[in-house]
């Protein structure tokens, strides 16, 4: 399936009124702005699981020292406010650096999910038919730590929620709004011939080189696999699984240059594999029948 480029180009503002913009081209966002959200992220997770370590006290060890979920709502409800704090405060902080709106700066671009928003939707579907081909040939010998989630119909929903819009717009624009780029331009700025000549061109372009977006895909997708490794248990066939999907996703990104179109992508790969389990589960009144 092909996915036509966008208009905009990766140093494109349209947005901004050409007499507010810098002299020069800012390659953003960098690495700096990627390591601050990050901490921004940490540290508002930390200050969450605090506050739930002191509604209901340390979490206990389950099954082969996995941590048990003894209350998988608040849980989902401390890490959706750790997102949604991080987002504001990224939205008001980060125009500061960037002299431009954020999601200007993050190359979020709707306009471009929009007008492919059905090849989009069916790029998702067909991951998440592959992904459930691919788990059908991996056998484990325990149930992964996420079905944690799914003993009452109640806390399935709103996982459900949860993983269908909250996780894939924040780890969207976590990935592939801001890492993805960021190391891609550390990549260039390490590689590159230390000249007069190529430090002009440096200055006067945001274009990143071929071989900085292809690093910089792989180090992302194991980064991406590597933070959902508790949730399937760190089965090596699942974590394959989500490198691959990562990989689509910045191919996504990249093609399309719109974060919103990986987030669509992202979107209905997750919504497809609840969607399943919504029907396998009889609209999860039948929570004994989800498979391992």
């Amino acid at each position: 399936m092909s996915l036509s480029p966008s208009n905009v180009p990766e140093d494109s503002t349209p947005e901004i009124p050409a007499q507010d913009l810098e002299p020069q081209p800012r390659r953003i966002p960098n690495i700096g702005h990627a390591l601050l959200f990050i901490s921004i992220t940490g540290m508002m997770l930390a200050i969450c699981d605090l506050i739930l370590i002191a509604i209901l006290g340390l979490p206990t060890s389950g099954h082969a020292g996995a941590i048990e979920v003894v209350h998988p709502k608040l849980e989902v409800a401390a890490q959706g406010a750790t997102y949604g704090v991080t987002l504001l405060a990224a939205f008001f902080l980060y125009p500061l650096l960037w002299k431009r709106p954020f999601l200007n700066g993050l190359r979020w671009h709707w306009s471009a999910a929009r007008h492919q928003a059905a090849k989009l939707i069916s790029l998702g579907f067909a991951l998440g038919v592959t992904s459930a081909l691919v788990d059908t040939f991996i056998s484990t010998s325990k149930p992964p730590p996420i079905e944690q989630f799914f003993l009452k119909a109640s806390d399935a929903w709103v996982i459900t929620f949860f993983g269908v819009i909250v996780a894939p717009l924040f780890e969207e624009i976590c990935f592939r709004g801001f890492l993805v780029p960021a190391i891609a331009i550390a990549y260039d700025w390490i590689s590159l011939p230390r000249t007069p000549e190529s430090h002009m061109r440096w200055q006067a372009t945001t274009t990143l080189t071929p071989v900085s977006l292809i690093f910089s895909a792989v180090v992302t997708s194991f980064l991406f696999a590597l933070i959902h490794g508790q949730q399937v248990g760190f089965a090596w066939g699942a974590m394959l699984v989500l490198f691959s999907v990562s990989l689509v996703l910045t191919f996504v990104r990249v093609k399309t240059q719109s974060v919103a179109a990986s987030t669509l992508v992202h979107m209905a790969y997750n919504g497809f594999i609840f969607i399943v389990m919504i029907l396998v589960t009889g609209g999860y009144r039948h929570l004994d029948r989800m498979a391992h």
